[in-house]
């Protein structure tokens, strides 16, 4: 069956979209293979989606963002709503081109000599510049750990924190909580500590796909804008208060066990959840994955573990996303019991992190 479909690496030149960009869009659920092996995780095409995929290719080009893509995709049959998205779109693009026009003319009238006073009196209070595929791959390793939950509007997002010339992004559930960070430069921005909105975030991975400028993020006590080259991306920020994610990392771990990412995800995918038992938190139901840490140091996947072991349970579908978004070959898992979080770290990429809270399983008899 595979010899008559396209690889990630085929469908990527076949349809000018980059292999990142068709891993992020599987993620986002744009744009899902027909197949992933269960033992690789490698993704699979038909041949009949590469027209869709170029599709894309062609929206992302003019600028448009993943949700408005999805409505597109999702009303092909119907050509009349098609093109009124399409025109939405375009008057959207030629609004920004009015707006692009007024800031080159402040900026002409800068140059002249006029509106300096203007300029320092609106100017935003936080300011810092950010490689953009570092930004981009900080965004990418945070994104699945945001929150979907409308009782807990101040999760909703992606939390961006300055310090110590860096920028810190936080995402959490309550479930799991994802941390990534990248330089700074550029750097007004001591005591950022605002909360980005989940369409904002998949706008802004979106513009970044497949861009390699330096881009300036500015804050205010209202919004937020990224300005990539000559495009600026604007949100309001979410106003309310993150909650405070530090004392997760202070939790002491006292058992590290490094391990091959592709033998994790093919112990995790290959053994069997746990009898009996689902994940039903946030509304997704999935199954409990039990992971064991013998007494020799030895890590295994194995649902009938019983006493004698550290042994821990983690929603199967969380843990592989938190494996994913390390994006290494090799990990440190660091777990201690059944009631302890569990951490996944990347040692060749120490400012990224992962933590899992543990679900509870039944007492060993």
């Amino acid at each position: 069956m595979k010899s008559n479909m396209l690889g990630i690496g085929s469908m990527a030149r076949a349809s000018g979209l980059s292999v990142s960009a068709l891993r992020f869009y599987d993620s986002a659920e744009v744009f899902v293979p027909a197949l992933v092996d269960r033992q690789t995780g490698y993704r699979w095409y038909g041949h009949d989606q590469v027209n869709e995929a170029r599709l894309i290719a062609r929206l992302r080009r003019v600028g448009m963002a993943l949700p408005a893509i999805s409505r597109v995709l999702d009303h092909r049959s119907d050509p009349a709503a098609v093109v009124a998205l399409l025109k939405a779109h375009l008057r959207r693009l030629e609004e920004g081109l009015s707006d692009a026009r007024r800031e080159l003319s402040a900026v002409e009238q800068l140059i002249l000599g006029k509106g300096r006073s203007d300029m320092a009196a609106t100017e935003s209070p936080f300011r810092l510049s950010v490689d953009g595929p570092r930004l981009f791959e900080a965004l990418t390793t945070v994104r699945f750990a945001v929150s979907t939950d409308p009782e807990f509007p101040m999760l909703g997002g992606v939390l961006l924190e300055a310090a110590d010339n860096e920028l810190r992004l936080v995402a959490t559930d309550r479930c799991r909580l994802a941390i990534a960070s990248t330089p700074a430069t550029d750097f007004t921005a001591r005591g950022l500590n605002v909360i980005a909105p989940t369409a904002f975030i998949d706008d802004l991975l979106a513009a970044l796909e497949g861009q390699a400028d330096e881009l300036t993020i500015n804050a205010d006590e209202d919004q937020i804008i990224v300005t990539i080259g000559t495009r600026a991306i604007t949100s309001q920020r979410l106003d309310h208060d993150f909650p405070d994610y530090r004392r997760l990392l202070r939790t002491q771990r006292d058992h590290r066990v490094e391990v091959d990412a592709a033998a994790l995800r093919e112990m995790v995918r290959g053994a069997a959840a746990a009898r009996g038992m689902t994940d039903e938190r946030h509304g997704a139901e999935s199954g409990v994955t039990v992971l064991v840490l013998d007494d020799t140091g030895v890590l295994s996947v194995d649902p009938e573990a019983v006493g004698g072991h550290r042994r821990v349970g983690v929603n199967r579908e969380f843990l592989l996303q938190a494996v994913d978004a390390a994006a290494g070959n090799q990990l440190v898992l660091e777990l201690d019991g059944p009631i302890s979080p569990i951490a996944i770290r990347n040692p060749a990429s120490p400012d990224r992190l992962s933590i899992l809270m543990p679900v509870e399983l039944p007492a060993a008899e």
